[in-house]
């Protein structure tokens, strides 16, 4: 193939306005009245989503593998094959009230860097592929992220395929449906390096007017039930003195869950997302108070440091107060870090473009994850409007979905290497 000078490869573009078409086509598969999407996971609308990126897949050359699990890898073939490939992705499926970026931005920008390199006749060293995982947003079968962490061994094939939605269908039934049962064992596919590229579903990038962030890492979560119990009571003839009152206990320590986060910035996040109160009576006093906790940050040390420092408070308040105070952890997700070469490629290819960009931290999970489990990993982001995800008006400007996938292109070169 035709080699290209230093010069060359420097100035290489995606063509952007063919990958935002791809985009809108892709996106008119379950369009819905506000101008987002539904396509859930495993249904017809999926089937016909997976089948156009295939058939785009197979326009531009590339073999395509399916696993057993569903998940999808289209190949674009190296000098060396027996090298494992550079790996691009992300899922097609949506929310119900979905928008036209997440997820399908990143596995489509992977098809633009392949039909980019196509159109300048540039070999790689490694193949290049693309992939996009099943069921990444668990809104109609749980757990989320199915796809890749069943790749990755996070759970087994089994727990997945017996998974139902809320009419009891499984997943083993719908893909075999929808026919994406491949003979693959997930898992088995070489991986030698995984980048995805995302909107952010976040207002970081736009609040600092920067184009590309450089994600380091994706948080750590900790998620807690807090239970506060105190004395129900009559509201008019109880001082406030002689009271054991549950909600404004709780009060403090949701305050506190807040004020703990920003103690723990820039990183540190802290929710209260869920609040049951009982008897829920306009002139009772609540005795008793139930709710939820997310604490984040971007390492397992400084989460748990959070998540220490509420249990304190929240024993100092259960003493003062006299009440009693039960924290307990319903879920913990590690905190995962991105490999410093994949990193260092992305914040490079960002430079040598010209795109502003900053350090940045994922707060929502992604199948990066878990392929950083398994190979060198990084993930770059682009901003949405207002920082708007998983809503029907999510939005992303084309100058940004292009400068991302200009990114991704030369990361992958970087790791991937031209032939020689």
């Amino acid at each position: 193939m035709k080699q290209q000078t230093e010069l060359d490869m420097t100035n290489l573009r995606v063509n952007g306005e063919r990958l935002w078409d791809s985009l809108m086509e892709l996106a008119q598969i379950g369009a819905t009245p506000k101008g987002g999407v539904c396509r859930l996971t495993l249904t017809d609308l999926d089937k016909q989503g997976r089948d156009l990126v295939l058939k785009w897949a197979q326009e531009a050359g590339m073999t395509i593998t399916i696993d057993k699990i569903g998940n999808g890898f289209m190949r674009r073939a190296g000098r060396n094959n027996a090298l494992p490939p550079v790996v691009t992705g992300s899922h097609i499926d949506t929310q119900p009230t979905g928008g036209k970026f997440d997820g399908n931005y990143g596995v489509l920008a992977g098809l633009e860097v392949v039909r980019t390199l196509n159109d300048y006749k540039i070999e790689t060293e490694a193949p290049i592929e693309v992939a996009f995982w099943t069921n990444e947003e668990g809104s109609r079968f749980v757990p989320v992220m199915m796809g890749s962490g069943v790749f990755a061994k996070a759970f087994t094939l089994e727990h997945a395929y017996a998974a139902t939605d809320t009419e009891g269908k499984t997943v083993q039934g719908e893909l075999a449906r929808i026919g994406y049962i491949g003979e693959q064992e997930p898992g088995d596919h070489p991986i030698g390096t995984y980048f995805e590229t995302h909107i952010e579903q976040g207002p970081v990038l736009e609040d600092n007017d920067k184009t590309i962030g450089v994600v380091q890492a994706v948080l750590g979560i900790r998620w807690f039930d807090c239970t506060v119990v105190g004395m129900e009571a009559h509201a008019g003839p109880t001082p406030m003195h002689l009271r054991k009152d549950a909600m404004q206990g709780a009060a403090e320590i949701m305050q506190e869950i807040v004020a703990c986060a920003l103690r723990h910035k820039p990183h540190g996040r802290g929710t209260v997302g869920m609040v049951q109160v009982y008897p829920n009576s306009r002139n009772v006093i609540p005795g008793t108070v139930k709710f939820s906790i997310d604490l984040r940050n971007h390492t397992d040390a400084l989460v748990d440091q959070m998540a220490d420092e509420v249990k304190a408070f929240a024993a100092e308040v259960a003493k003062r107060r006299g009440l009693e105070i039960k924290i307990e952890m319903v879920s913990s997700y590690p905190a995962q870090p991105f490999h410093a070469d994949c990193v260092n490629a992305v914040a490079r290819a960002a430079e040598k473009l010209g795109y502003s960009n900053m350090p940045a931290v994922s707060g929502a999970g992604h199948d990066a994850v878990y392929m950083a489990r398994l190979a060198p990993s990084g993930m770059i982001f682009i901003p949405c409007k207002d920082g708007i995800s998983h809503n029907e008006i999510e939005d992303a400007k084309p100058e940004h979905i292009t400068a991302g996938c200009n990114v991704l292109l030369h990361a992958m070169l970087e790791r991937a290497g031209l032939a020689v």
